[in-house]
């Protein structure tokens, strides 16, 4: 158990040390062009000998129009220099030890190998040789430390991939400070208290490029169970995440995009939560084009948001009457019951049941099995209707399932916007 506790603690160390490929990052920026002319660009989690963004940004120091590029990194990064030598910086030479946390800030990117192209064997040779470019920094180089806050107002635009366990606190701090940012962030971070009320009054959004498969690069150490998200390439570790997006508050053409109606309301294709006067959407897709009332629809919406066209009225962890304390009964043949003890969710009477669904029937949370539970046990194996009895327990269970009150997944609950 304690090397366990150990993997996990090292593991979860870890997971604030992914870096993002250039590839993921040039399909997501090419968007954005034209919000970085004349501005200070800060990189404030990134290790410039690793980090992709800064890479990104000091090959295109000059195409983008950048006023000035800060990047700062956090000490002891476990993969730190293993692309470019640390001791040969020249405003590192007499840090010790050699990885300490350091500033690097760049103001032009000059063909200084006079090759005619402006490329990373120039930002290197600009490393290198002028010690006014890489400093040591006196903290640590967290995001929240003075020296690194202080950088943050100088800047305009934040690109980088945060630490996830720090996640609230990083897109917080970004707001707070009024900065425009893009940033890298799990889908799940959306559902955050603390983030979504950012999301409802448009000042958070997402990017272009979400979901997929991305590929980080993640330290040797870090152990990575499914073999299926883990490949090897030229000696480096690499792991794949499927739900990472991108969040923003630039303005995108994408988030201006109407979303294409083609369905009809009806209400049985469309049933009202028992705990919340909203009607239950199962899919994104589905969005009835002719209802003008509140509608719960799945988190991947926020993906196609468009502010013009809908309202955001909330999250159903927020809004639902919260079930907390009701009797619970099991939608399969066991017949144990259990009290509500989760987060409020909206619950719907159609078939969209959970594992538990929630009833006042006072015979459903007791030890006496319902009367439909019942088997009969002297009609042969195929019961008295004919049918064999795993069918006749399967239709039971799925009239029980319309007749109860079932949990539904996370809903952000919108409105369509008035013409």
């Amino acid at each position: 158990m304690a090397g366990n506790r150990t993997l996990s603690a090292r593991n979860r160390a870890a997971l604030d040390e992914w870096y993002t490929q250039l590839v993921d990052i040039e399909a997501e920026l090419r968007h954005y062009r034209g919000h970085f002319r004349d501005k200070v660009v800060f990189c404030n989690c990134d290790d410039p000998y690793e980090s992709s963004f800064f890479k990104y940004f000091a090959m295109n120091f000059n195409h983008l129009g950048l006023k000035r590029l800060l990047t700062t990194c956090y000490a002891g990064s476990p993969i730190s220099g293993e692309q470019l030598p640390l001791f040969e910086t020249a405003g590192l030479r007499d840090s010790e030890p050699p990885r300490e946390p350091y500033k690097v800030e760049i103001r032009e990117v000059p063909d200084l190998n006079e090759d005619g192209a402006i490329d990373l064997l120039d930002v290197e040779h600009l490393l290198r040789n002028d010690a006014n470019v890489m400093t040591p920094l006196a903290g640590d180089g967290d995001f929240r430390s003075e020296e690194c806050v202080a950088l943050l107002d100088e800047s305009d635009i934040v690109v980088t991939n945060p630490p996830f366990s720090l996640f609230r606190e990083y897109i917080n701090l970004l707001i707070d400070k009024g900065k425009g940012f893009l940033v890298l962030g799990d889908q799940n971070g959306a559902k955050y208290k603390s983030i979504f009320p950012h999301i409802v009054a448009n000042k958070l959004w997402f990017g272009y490029e979400n979901g997929g498969t991305k590929w980080f690069r993640v330290p040797d150490d870090y152990e990575i169970m499914t073999e299926s998200r883990k490949k090897v390439v030229d000696g480096v570790k690499y792991q794949s995440m499927g739900r990472i997006y991108w969040y923003t508050n630039l303005d995108t053409t994408k988030r201006h995009e109407p979303l294409t109606l083609y369905k009809r309301y009806t209400p049985e294709e469309y049933p009202t939560y028992t705990n919340y006067p909203a009607i239950e959407v199962p899919k994104v897709a589905e969005i009835p084009m002719d209802y003008d009332g509140e509608m719960g629809v799945p988190i991947t919406f926020l993906d196609k948001y468009n502010p013009d066209q809908f309202k955001i009225i909330g999250i159903s962890t927020e809004l639902a009457e919260s079930c907390r304390g009701t009797p619970l009964r099991r939608t399969t043949p066991l017949r144990r019951a259990r009290s509500w003890a989760g987060p409020a969710s909206f619950f719907t009477r159609s078939g969209m049941a959970s594992t538990w669904a929630c009833t006042s029937g006072s015979s459903l949370s007791g030890s006496e099995p319902h009367r439909e539970d019942r088997v009969e046990e002297d009609h042969g194996p195929r019961g008295r209707q004919g049918l064999p009895r795993q069918r006749r327990r399967r239709r039971r269970r799925l009239r029980r399932q319309a007749q109860h009150p079932a949990e539904v997944p996370t809903r952000v609950c919108l409105r369509r916007q008035e013409a």
